[in-house]
């Protein structure tokens, strides 16, 4: 793992820094070469070129300590004109949480740039998907700036003018955004917006179904959370307006972890108490609550409360289409402490039978499509020992009494 302060901000052949350096900085290109991706791969060769055909580092995506857009080559045939001034957008994603914290990560520049520009250009990151814009990126797009046109190149393209801001968002150490990513999102991302909602909210992933990773139990633990007085909001239901409106309004916010606490981020304050209840064990934990905290300018609870994890067998280990399952004492504990829900709350574990139901009604199959991550296996068997030795140490001071 390359030693951060090893690096040269301003070598856009490093990964890019919320201090600043090339992230913070914008060339604007004559007769750029705009290449999209020719396979779909997690790595790709695709991304901008100067006019003669030398590349152009600051334009490639960065994830951690590696880019994921590498030098392209130069097309053997003159490519396609585009006329005008255009802003590089960089990847296009479909999925949400990628699209917030990687496609939006050049927006910055929009309060740097002196002049018109024609829109922003994107290059598709799977090139079946062609030049299609989404609904929520079109959305997104305007809550930054209204009616800016959107360009994806699914063919190579000379640009006549080409504004490359750096990347000033991501995965890695730049998830916590330079100072103007920050603040560009602050100054204009959904400022319109009125507030709009009780309180309370709860952000589930329930309706999204395990198949997308999930928790096992949610439907028991929106129930303890209406009790408490929280609304449940499955945001994928809603327009990005109205789920902005929802986030402003809300004084504590409980939330599964995933893509809806990026967009939180981006609008959420200081004021307001979230917390985070972790489904699965991944880094990518770790990288959404450092967002929520540099964003919003206060830590989020995070509760590490599962009973156990669930794997696709196929998979073998833990990734985005794992599910944790909730151990609903801990998290009762956990948020009455920090004052969420009332703390004399008392949410009850999942037995053996109930998890076997609870497989049959998501039509899962336990025995053969999903296995228990060994380590929480192993630490669940642990705590029910614990937990009955300690039952058992109880009876036995009453009956003495």
């Amino acid at each position: 793992m390359p030693d951060d302060r090893a690096l040269d901000l301003n070598d856009p052949e490093t990964q890019p820094m919320p201090e600043g350096g090339w992230s913070e900085s914008i060339e604007e290109i004559s007769g750029a070469v705009v290449i999209p991706p020719e396979i779909s791969a997690f790595t790709q060769a695709a991304g901008v070129l100067y006019a003669d055909g030398a590349y152009c580092p600051r334009g490639a995506l960065w994830r951690k300590f590696r880019p994921l857009t590498t030098r392209p080559e130069m097309p053997t045939e003159e490519p396609v004109a585009l006329k005008g001034r255009w802003l590089w957008g960089g990847v296009l994603w479909a999925h949400f949480g990628h699209f917030l914290v990687e496609s939006t990560s050049r927006l910055w520049a929009l309060d740097r740039i002196e002049g018109d520009i024609d829109g922003v250009l994107f290059i598709p990151k799977r090139p079946r998907v062609g030049d299609t814009v989404r609904g929520f990126q079109r959305d997104y797009l305007d809550l930054m700036q209204s009616e800016l046109p959107i360009e994806v190149a699914t063919d190579a393209l000379r640009v006549e003018r080409l504004i490359v801001p750096g990347q000033g968002f991501g995965l890695g150490a730049i998830t916590r955004g330079t100072s103007s990513f920050r603040d560009a999102v602050h100054k204009r991302f959904g400022t319109h917006i009125a507030p709009d909602g009780g309180s309370r909210l709860y952000i589930s992933r329930s309706a999204l179904g395990l198949g997308k990773g999930g928790l096992l139990g949610e439907e028991r633990l929106e129930d303890h959370l209406r009790a408490e007085g929280y609304e449940i909001f499955h945001p994928e239901k809603y327009d990005l307006a109205t789920q902005i409106a929802r986030y402003k309004a809300a004084s504590q916010i409980v939330a599964a972890d995933g893509s809806a606490l990026h967009l939180y981020a981006m609008v959420g304050r200081a004021d307001q108490q979230v917390a985070m209840i972790l489904r699965r064990t991944s880094g990518a934990n770790n990288l959404l609550a450092t967002n929520v905290a540099a964003f919003c300018g206060a830590e989020p609870l995070v509760i590490h409360a599962l009973n156990t994890e669930w794997w696709r067998r196929d998979h073998g280990k833990s990734n985005r289409l794992s599910f944790g399952e909730l151990h609903h004492p801990a998290i009762a504990e956990a948020l009455g402490a920090a004052g969420f829900v009332s703390e004399s709350a008392d949410w009850p574990i999942i037995s053996d039978t109930e998890r076997a139901q609870l497989f049959q009604s998501k039509g899962l199959d336990l025995e053969t499509g999903f296995m228990e991550s060994p380590e929480h296996e192993r630490r669940r068997k642990r705590r029910m020992r614990e937990e009955r030795r300690a039952r058992r140490a109880e009876r036995d001071a009453k009956a003495e009494d």
